[in-house]
């Protein structure tokens, strides 16, 4: 196999090209970010996947094909396919039931490369545990590196559990351990957590590399993008067209409806708001929901609990260019997970220039830059975050100037980079 990496963007080398089997077994990267189990690790290996064709590789995504009318392959770009593999009914099944499919599952993977020439892949890269799971029998098989990427740990999770969420299961703690374990390289998003990974999950130091996700700067940005006639509309049309109140402050949420992503403590903090008798922000709940079926409806409920039921907007989950419209047109985004391994949607936020209101947690404090393009919220106090909502929605000077920091934060995420150090991660690996 050539040398295919020489320390710049490009992959080309003695005429080979750097083949990379990504495994995402639970969630496609054709699915809707927002909903079900499709979330930021979505974003992730679809705009990795991206810079990586750019940079002159082909990426083939392994998923679980979840429908009947999905084709066996897509292909969603030059040099990116999408695999659907068969493993287990199409429907049914919950992210918990997956580990008793992942022999199915692997058993398709190594079909797809029984079919090519020998040595096709140069590198596996699986994402979460399940895929990692599956990576380690194709990288053995095809002796080529592990590299893994965990998006969310068990122990980090379970760490900074909401009242009435459930543990992660010992058997997902067990498989996390057994990837770590085995895995050439592990791919962290920030420093934070790769001391996880070695804390944790005694990771080896050597083998654990820090790289940060990107943004999509030309889809998320401050400027609203000219119509059919060349014009752009003003922002108050903007908020117009999405039906949004052009005398009121507006916050927006965007994610999972989950319990993890704690948009029960926003919803709170308005109550909290409402019994001070203060002018309440109109909240926007962009997704779905996640994990249980009744988490839309409970948080539905809380809201007519706590008496803002008219101050609580919900919106399904919408696309990419849509997202950055939302961004655009609110004062203010709130991110307040209760862990979170980055939050893209803090950064997305922040390349729209609007100031990030997020939970001192794990990613949120490299995404965000306290004080200079948002603020850190210390705990998920309902209390806590109606005064932070409140100071700052009634400072516009402040405001301004968390929205200039807030691009300049964002500029310094780049998919193009990121691609640009996984790639040294693969070769790193390949020489280990």
């Amino acid at each position: 196999m050539a040398d295919w990496w020489d320390g710049r963007t490009q992959v080309h080398m003695s005429g080979d090209t750097l083949r990379v089997a990504m495994l995402s077994v639970h969630t496609s990267p054709l699915e809707q970010p927002g909903t079900g189990d499709a979330g930021g690790m979505n974003v992730y290996v679809t705009e990795l996947s991206r810079a990586l064709a750019a940079s002159g590789a082909e990426v083939e995504i392994f998923t679980r094909r979840t429908s009947s009318a999905q084709p066996a392959v897509v292909e969603v770009g030059e040099g990116i396919l999408v695999r659907h593999i068969t493993a287990g009914p199409f429907e049914g099944l919950d992210k918990n039931d997956l580990p008793g499919q992942l022999c199915y599952f692997s058993a398709g993977v190594l079909r797809t490369e029984a079919a090519r020439t020998e040595g096709w892949y140069d590198v596996v890269h699986s994402h979460y545990w399940l895929s990692g799971q599956a990576g380690m029998l194709a990288a053995d098989r095809w002796n080529v590196p592990l590299v893994h990427s965990m998006h969310t740990m068990a122990l980090v999770k379970n760490g900074a559990l909401a009242p009435g969420d459930q543990p992660e299961p010992s058997g997902r703690v067990i498989g996390e351990e057994q990837v770590v374990e085995v895995a050439d390289a592990l791919v962290a998003n920030t420093a934070a957590e790769a001391e996880d990974l070695v804390s944790h999950y005694a990771a080896d130091p050597t083998r654990v590399h820090v790289v940060s996700p990107g943004v999509d700067l030309e889809t998320f940005s401050p400027h609203v993008p000219a119509g059919s006639d060349g014009a752009r509309p003003s922002p108050a049309a903007e908020r117009a067209a999405l039906g949004l109140p052009l005398d009121r402050k507006v916050v927006v949420f965007a994610g999972r409806v989950q319990l993890l992503k704690a948009p029960d403590v926003l919803v709170r903090a308005l109550g909290v708001m409402a019994d001070h008798g203060e002018d309440l922000p109109l909240l926007v709940v962009l997704g779905g929901a996640s994990g249980r079926p009744t988490a839309l409806r409970e948080l539905e409920a809380l809201a007519h609990q706590v008496g803002v039921t008219d101050d609580v907007l919900f919106h399904p989950a919408v696309s990419r260019s849509e997202l950055a419209r939302w961004f655009r047109c609110a004062d203010l985004v709130a991110v307040p997970s209760r862990s979170e391994s980055f939050g893209l949607v803090a950064v997305e936020a922040q390349a729209c220039g609007t100031p990030v209101v997020a939970a001192d947690v794990g990613g949120l404090r490299t995404a965000v830059q306290d004080g200079r393009s948002g603020v850190l919220v210390p705990d998920h106090d309902p209390h806590l975050w109606a005064a932070v909502l409140r100071d700052l929605l009634r400072d516009p000077e402040r405001l301004a100037a968390l929205s200039r920091g807030a691009v300049e934060v964002a500029a310094g995420f780049s998919w193009e980079t990121t691609a640009e150090q996984t790639i040294k991660v693969y070769e790193q690996s390949r020489r280990a």
